[in-house]
């Protein structure tokens, strides 16, 4: 991987230089891969990913979007306080770290930064793990799975160790690939902190809300133990 950045008046394109030789805003404009018909997918949340396929390979582009009562009146602008510290660049820096310590979360390719005025806008893109799924659509098939929340746990300790506070650890965020490696993403927001231990209870709290709210009725019943495995695999990790 190697980091660079392209700074401009009112923008910042942070990039894979062995990924991305010639950065440009277009490359984070939907409308612009929807024309070449590179678009092959969308999942909708907060806001909207966009799967591609690009001359650099298979991506998701990320808008940053606010949630929540904020949303209703600023949908996609945030306070400009400086560039390293917009969330793009500063989503984009942490995935540069985890990937170098070789954590599962997805590779970066580019984030942008685009100011208006006194606020800024942004996007970011990476690199799209193959065949992932989310936990949440995986939980009925995989109840009966020990092993599989175990490793759940002990890749979240894996995080923890190396003192990465993820912002919105839930069941969504969880990415199983092709080859059954757990992968966590959306690290928006995210740090990387020492003796951080109450964060990380934290997290682990805000996981297991999310597998309340969201596990299958038909595997209702399951829901302890397979919690339990993963709280297992967190410890012995």
């Amino acid at each position: 991987m190697n980091p660079r950045s392209d700074k401009q008046a009112l923008s910042l394109i942070v990039y894979d230089a062995d990924r991305i030789q010639h950065p440009q805003a277009q490359l984070f404009d939907v409308g612009f891969w929807k024309a070449q018909g590179r678009v092959v997918g969308e999942a909708v949340g907060r806001g909207s990913a966009w799967f591609l396929e690009t001359p650099f390979g298979s991506a998701v582009l990320r808008e940053y979007l606010r949630g929540g009562l904020p949303g209703r009146f600023i949908r996609d602008r945030y306070f400009f306080t400086g560039w390293s510290r917009s969330r793009p660049t500063a989503e984009f820096s942490l995935l540069v770290e985890l990937h170098r310590l070789g954590l599962p979360a997805p590779r970066p390719l580019a984030a942008l930064t685009r100011r208006r005025g006194l606020f800024y806008g942004g996007s970011l893109l990476t690199e799209r793990i193959p065949g992932a799924r989310a936990v949440a659509d995986l939980m009925a098939e995989r109840a009966a799975d020990d092993a599989f929340w175990a490793r759940i746990g002990a890749e979240v300790r894996r995080f923890h160790d190396h003192g990465v506070v993820h912002a919105d650890l839930n069941a969504r965020n969880i990415l199983i690939d092709e080859a059954d490696t757990v992968f966590l993403i959306d690290f928006d927001r995210a740090r990387r902190a020492t003796g951080a231990s109450t964060r990380f209870a934290a997290n682990l709290k805000r996981l297991r809300r999310s597998f309340d709210k969201l596990w299958p009725e038909s595997v209702r019943g399951r829901l302890d133990g397979c919690w339990e495995k993963l709280q297992q695999g967190y410890v012995a990790a």
